[in-house]
């Protein structure tokens, strides 16, 4: 049972798609989706990956940073909101579903490793 109710019912509610998978990143509770991580729990913040322009976009709204997972490096598409903003975490996590799945349907894209 994952620690963080809000975070609790993003992976139940998830997980009733069959593309969606659970997985550890970091040592936490994260969701996939094409096999590529779109969510994960991590410090009581809830760590995304979306576009820069909405990455800059949140960080610019407040209570949200560029993701440093602790060692220097940061990547414009990985935002981590802290909890005063939990009621927006299931529509950003959905948001953050949505953007992985269709960057990794793209033609031309590199095949994943399995």
């Amino acid at each position: 049972m994952i620690e963080d109710e809000t975070f609790q019912r993003i992976v139940d509610t998830s997980l009733k798609d069959k593309k969606i998978t659970q997985m550890i990143m970091f040592g936490s509770p994260g969701l996939r989706v094409a096999r590529k991580v779109f969510t994960f729990l991590w410090k009581g913040r809830l760590v995304l990956k979306l576009p820069a322009e909405r990455v800059q976009h949140l960080i610019g709204s407040g209570d949200a940073k560029l993701f440093d997972p602790g060692h220097g490096r940061v990547s414009k598409e990985w935002v981590s909101v802290g909890p005063g903003r939990k009621r927006e975490w299931p529509g950003l996590a959905k948001e953050a579903r949505e953007f992985v799945a269709r960057v990794s349907a793209r033609p031309g894209r590199a095949a994943t490793r399995r």
